[in-house]
């Protein structure tokens, strides 16, 4: 990606169970065989910070002493810890860009303006679709077989990886554009 330019950044949305990490799996696989640079971000929303790293490594020792940010190195891997009272997906996101990744996936941050694919566990989900904008396609751990049953987005199975797949990306694609 040349320096200045932002990278397309895709949520991945659903409740609790929906296969959401699973998901990321598949597309950040799948960006690795298409020679993208994938980043991710991951909300933790279940309440609380994420579980920190054990308590006697130097870097979290150095939080514990009040250091707000932290980070280790080795052999090209950078471990970074940053805390603050809030932080907004676009902060994170804007943190990202100076690393220049080819496309940034999100797991979570169902309010955020991005694209999303929402994935849903049942058909109680699809309330997800009225609560969220910009929702690019539904897939589904179900299939549909009431036809007239429309959902308001493309609409795939979770089993269809080739068909979805190639959408998703077409979508991302345009939105680089």
């Amino acid at each position: 990606m040349a320096m200045g330019q932002h990278c397309p950044v895709l949520q991945i949305i659903g409740y609790k169970n929906s296969g959401k990490t699973t998901f990321m799996e598949k597309l950040i696989k799948k960006s690795s065989c298409l020679g993208l640079q994938a980043a991710s971000v991951k909300h933790h929303g279940h309440g609380g910070e994420p579980a920190k790293e054990r308590a006697d490594k130097d870097s979290c020792r150095h939080q514990e002493a009040g250091a707000f940010l932290s980070s280790v190195e080795g052999s090209g891997m950078l471990q970074l810890q940053a805390s603050k009272t809030r932080w907004d997906l676009e902060e994170i996101i804007e943190l990202y860009h100076h690393f220049h990744p080819d496309i940034i996936f999100v797991e979570g941050y169902k309010n955020a303006a991005y694209p999303k694919i929402v994935l849903l566990r049942n058909q109680e989900d699809e309330l997800l679709l009225d609560q969220c904008t910009n929702v690019i396609c539904a897939i589904s751990h179900y299939k549909n077989t009431d036809e007239k049953r429309r959902l308001p987005v493309r609409h795939f199975f979770m089993q269809d990886d080739a068909e979805y797949i190639d959408y998703i990306f077409q979508k991302v694609r345009r939105q680089d554009e």
